[in-house]
């Protein structure tokens, strides 16, 4: 069971600048322990004609779009040809890939967004991984903290596995989607190309290629039909 959680079943690594800080530890949760301190770090090597400092540990791409409404705190980092939108939130400790969006009255914190994730309308991102050209439909939301402020555990298959942390949204795999108005529990593993329904609550682990529809009725996809 422990291989389906791994971080590289459900993420290519070479789609993010944080490929040597996911090639550190075996689960993607781990990486939250010191992703302030490699933005910092990668921050201050990143080249001056192709990236901004535009605040306290805030580094942009020349490339990306910023929506003057925009709120953006430190550490951070904006990849090439993003889009931060209009009135979006970013409450640090977060990147931002290559190619993504960022959308209206978004709010990221403590996140990482591969390259060509869409976030566009109404999301709230908190504590996650996004892989690879995944999108979260409008007000899709990663829960990230238990109600009754527990460490988080991820399930799969009836076992328990301590991540060791009071706050941790969700790991989204490549290529998925998650349907509007979705909501991912605190722990949640969404294997890549999957497609979440919207309106859906989901909790634990979704295998790699599955149809979401309800708790009750997971379906895998027919890749060869």
């Amino acid at each position: 069971m422990k291989e389906k959680l791994l971080a590289d079943h459900l993420l290519d690594f070479d789609k993010t600048i944080a490929k040597p800080l996911f090639e550190k530890v075996n689960y993607p949760w781990e990486v939250f322990e010191n992703l302030s301190d490699f933005i910092k770090e990668i921050g201050e090597y990143l080249p001056a004609d192709e990236y901004d400092k535009i605040g306290e540990d805030i580094w942009v791409s020349k490339k990306a779009k910023i929506a003057p409404t925009a709120y953006l705190t430190g550490p951070l980092i904006i990849g090439e040809g993003s889009e931060v939108r209009h009135c979006a939130f970013i409450r640090g400790t977060s990147i931002v890939g290559k190619n993504c969006v960022v959308g209206n009255s978004t709010e990221l914190k403590g996140s990482i967004l591969f390259d060509n994730v869409q976030c566009p309308h109404y999301n709230y991102i908190g504590d996650s991984v996004l892989g690879y050209k995944s999108h979260t439909g409008a007000g899709v939301i990663t829960s990230n903290l238990k109600s009754d402020k527990s460490q988080v555990t991820v399930a799969i298959d009836g076992e328990k596995f301590e991540t060791n942390r009071k706050k941790f949204g969700a790991v989204i795999g490549d290529y998925t989607e998650v349907g509007c108005n979705s909501v991912l529990n605190p722990g949640t593993v969404v294997g890549r190309n999957t497609n979440i329904y919207p309106l859906s609550m989901v909790r634990g682990y979704i295998a790699n290629n599955s149809i979401y529809k309800n708790k009750n009725e997971i379906c895998e996809k027919d890749l060869e039909g």
